[in-house]
């Protein structure tokens, strides 16, 4: 077992366990990846203000992100997680439930909604995309009810989907493409191989036996492309309110404008992201958006993001800017890749670990009272 002292040796690991054309699918963003970048890079301008000699003996933590939480952090959802390692959005989950944060299923995993509920003890979130079939996406609905998810998290920002130039160079479809070069990377990625062959989930589970006229993996590229909804507007939001009937995250919000209506629709939080930069290339970086729809909502919502979080210092910097919690994707992804399960956790350890630290150089103790005065004015 390699020693582990950050996500950057997650995704060290990751790049070596993890086909090529699954891990560029999960690390990579669209056409420039000027957005992508700035995710991370951004966060880096933000320096902290070290405090000494006040009393940091006792900290804390938890929060809440809807619910009570070990600290203010979730995993994402991601879609193809199984791909990343066997089974992979049940061992998150599985991770994610005994840390004490929150897990978010994608419509497009690989583990099906009752996967993941038959196999974790306690609910968690599920996020929906809308589809022109509004008879699907209502079943999706019902299904997530039966699972005793609890909270339906909507994705606004894929109304139609950006191009990532790895994803069309890698053969990227459903089912993949088997080339010479993905059959020899193949060969070099005995581990992950071997898990696959070991489970039966390798389809869209939420997908594949659920929509009209998708049987299988070779009648599911074609409905994919044909059915995101290029016609969602907040009507729809309101229509998914009262068809749900429990608490509602709107996710891909970048605008303090957009923010103000997310509020206006009685969501009970956002989420300020850029899909991790995979959507609008030049969009603003998450935590660059964030300031603005902070004070635009004010209290009104609870404001969360996600986009570059890689390290608990990212976390509190979000937090400093007005975010009650943060989302974590690629980071997660990596430990899932680089050893499953156990994987996710050492993830999730690292940026308590560095979450926790920061705030006490920093001369804090309670997460729930961080503000802007944790850092240096810019």
């Amino acid at each position: 077992m390699p020693v582990i002292t950050c996500v950057e040796d997650l995704r060290q690991l990751a790049a070596k366990r993890v086909p090529r054309m699954f891990y560029d699918y999960a690390d990579t963003g669209s056409w420039t990846q000027s957005t992508y970048r700035a995710n991370e890079s951004d966060f880096q301008r933000l320096k902290f203000r070290q405090r000494v000699a006040v009393n940091i003996e006792r900290r804390s933590l938890t929060t809440k992100m809807i619910d009570d939480v070990a600290m203010p952090v979730a995993l994402a959802p991601t879609g193809l997680t199984g791909m990343q390692h066997a089974d992979g959005e049940i061992l998150a989950a599985r991770a994610a439930e005994k840390f004490g944060v929150p897990f978010a299923l994608s419509t497009m995993s690989i583990c099906s909604i009752e996967d993941v509920a038959a196999n974790t003890t306690r609910p968690f979130w599920f996020q929906l995309y809308v589809m022109r079939d509004r008879d699907f996406v209502e079943r999706l609905i019902d299904r997530a009810k039966a699972a005793r998810c609890s909270a339906l998290m909507l994705t606004l920002d894929l109304q139609i989907i950006g191009q990532r130039h790895k994803d069309l160079k890698n053969g990227l479809s459903a089912p993949p493409k088997l080339t010479l070069a993905t059959f020899v990377d193949l060969m070099t990625k005995p581990r992950w191989c071997l898990g696959m062959l070991g489970t039966r989930r390798r389809t869209f589970g939420n997908i594949v036996g659920h929509a009209k006229g998708v049987g299988d993996m070779s009648s599911l590229a074609t409905w994919t492309h044909e059915q995101f909804d290029p016609r969602l507007n907040w009507g729809d939001v309101e229509w998914i309110k009262k068809r749900w009937g429990g608490k509602l995250i709107l996710k891909g919000i970048l605008d303090a404008e957009d923010a103000r209506l997310a509020a206006d629709s009685g969501a009970d939080a956002l989420i300020v992201s850029n899909h991790g930069g995979r959507q609008l290339d030049g969009a603003p970086s998450s935590i660059r958006a964030l300031p603005a729809i902070a004070d635009a909502v004010g209290s009104r919502i609870e404001v969360w993001m996600d986009g570059g979080v890689r390290t608990g210092q990212d976390v509190l910097k979000a937090i400093a800017l007005g975010a009650k919690g943060t989302l974590i994707g690629r980071a997660f992804l990596y430990g899932l890749g680089a050893m499953g399960e156990a994987g996710v956790t050492r993830c999730l350890e690292i940026i308590r670990n560095e979450l926790d630290l920061t705030m006490a150089f920093c001369g804090h103790t309670d997460i729930r009272r961080v503000d802007r005065r944790i850092l240096l004015p810019e």
